[in-house]
């Protein structure tokens, strides 16, 4: 049998539920359905279980829209995420609309039927969905492995090689020494967590990564909450932090080289004068070209200056049974291996998606306004921003696909579909960053246009008067009017 629903939602992290809640909102009228491959709410929040585990954004722009964070810290740990997802879910009913364990295959749009044809595997075997929207929240990597290159003699290690993305719930880190491979925001949440217990840890990296330190805790946004009712005081401190985060980025692009400056100097005022700051700590990059890594309370700046964790910087030559040994011939010891070294892209969840019995692929299809893709109908596709928090693009994703919805229904259409008419309109990658995991999966890419509503922005305002006042005739096509039954 066939279910069929409005509107189906793939994923229940941050994304799928917004969309949920905005679906419940804003089209009260359109059935909805969650499919959730995972056995639980919270995606990202819910997979990733390594120690130390935290957001690296603010939880008041990662934080949804229409549900105040409360949690005492700002920059909060993934447990508190994962509660406050759930939490969000229950208070809404959303959670009732979820099937848990089922994996969407494939989904192929037919326009004389002007529907979705979904097939998954659920716990008891393959099941069918139809609907006449669908709205991808399946995040944008690989869920079953990360990233983990081929190291020589990996064989020959004694000890444990571990990768975050699946790590061991009984590994035991106490008195042992830890190598840490990479220079991300993974690396640089474990390496202080884990020095609280290990005998050592060491972050080896390729190269350096710019690392900012600000407070876990939102002073501003803890005195708002004194004087000001709850959502009054989010709603403020949100906007403050989206109008920071939007005016440090927009300096570094425009002035790259003092921004860098003063980041560097952030460093050596957290390390002291005679630490090796520019070997360790000064990337090759500008600012935002790759994204920057936060670390909260200076904790690794602090775990470095106790002496229980160090940085080294350079490439591997081999593993070796006792640990790692660089090309310039350093040894360093280890009993476990850490590979933090990063994400493999899958972009919809790694679904077989057709129109009309042809494959579509999504490399080198232009993205309207960061959304839908060219010449795929009825289809929204959720990426958050790469320089500030996910949320807030999802968000705004969210809202707009309920308008779009709306617009159809006012207009008797069952179909919109994103056209572009300038076939020599130039192009670039959609994500704009140098980033090992971007780089790798480069050529399965969707791509940006040179002009909206093709370009990726990647500024929230710009994209909040767009998706919630600018004209929804700018490239989509409305078609096939209703049928009267």
């Amino acid at each position: 049998m066939v279910e069929h629903v409005d509107v189906v939602v793939v994923g229940a992290g941050l994304s799928g539920i917004s969309q949920a809640y905005h679906l419940r909102t804003r089209c009260p009228d359109r059935s909805y359905l969650i499919l959730e491959a995972r056995q639980a709410i919270g995606g990202t929040w819910d997979l990733f279980r390594y120690p130390g585990i935290r957001s690296d954004s603010d939880m008041h722009t990662l934080g949804f829209s229409f549900r105040p964070w409360e949690g005492a810290k700002a920059i909060a740990d993934g447990a508190s995420i994962r509660a406050y997802i759930e939490d969000t879910a229950r208070e809404h009913g959303i959670d009732r609309d979820i099937r848990f364990g089922v994996t969407v295959r494939s989904a192929a749009w037919s326009t004389a039927d002007a529907r979705w044809l979904i097939e998954a595997e659920g716990p008891e075997g393959p099941l069918t969905f139809s609907c006449a929207f669908l709205s991808l929240c399946a995040g944008y990597y690989d869920y079953a492995a990360g990233h983990t290159p081929a190291f020589a003699g990996a064989e020959d290690f004694a000890g444990r090689i571990v990768h975050p993305q699946l790590w061991p719930a009984d590994l035991d880190v106490a008195d042992r020494r830890v190598v840490v491979i990479g220079s991300g925001a993974t690396a640089m949440t474990l390496v202080p967590a884990l020095a609280e217990s290990a005998a050592h840890v060491t972050m080896l990296q390729r190269s350096p990564t710019y690392v900012v330190s600000r407070p876990s805790r939102d002073r501003v946004a803890d005195a708002l909450r004194r004087v000001l009712p709850a959502k009054l005081a989010y709603r403020v401190t949100r906007w403050k932090n989206i109008a920071l985060g939007t005016a440090f980025f927009r300096l570094a692009k425009w002035r790259p080289g003092k921004t860098r400056q003063r980041l560097l100097a952030m460093v050596r005022l957290q390390l002291g004068p005679d630490y090796d700051v520019a070997t360790h700590f000064t990337p090759r990059y500008d600012p935002w070209d790759q994204r920057l890594c936060l670390v909260p309370d200076a904790d690794l700046f602090k775990a470095i200056k106790a002496g229980t964790a160090a940085v080294a910087t350079g490439t591997i030559d081999r593993f070796t049974t006792d640990g790692i040994r660089l090309s310039s011939g350093e040894e360093l010891p280890a009993d476990i291996i850490v590979t933090a070294t990063g994400l493999r892209i899958k972009l919809v969840g790694g679904i077989a998606l057709s129109v009309d019995g042809t494959a579509v692929s999504l490399a080198g299809r232009l993205l309207y306004k960061g959304m839908m893709v060219e010449g795929v109908p009825n289809m929204s596709f959720t990426f958050g921003y790469t320089n500030a928090s996910w949320t807030l693009k999802a968000d705004l994703t969210a809202g707009y696909v309920c308008r779009l919805l709306n617009v159809m229904r006012s207009r008797g259409m069952r179909q919109v579909t994103p056209t572009n008419d300038d076939l020599e309109m130039a192009r670039e990658p959609f994500v704009d960053f140098t980033s090992g995991y971007v780089q790798r999966a480069a050529a399965e890419l969707p791509q940006q246009g040179a002009r909206k509503p093709w370009r990726v922005h990647q500024n929230y305002t710009r994209d909040l008067i767009a998706l919630r006042h600018g004209s929804v005739d700018d490239a989509l096509r409305f078609s096939n009017p209703l049928v009267a039954e």
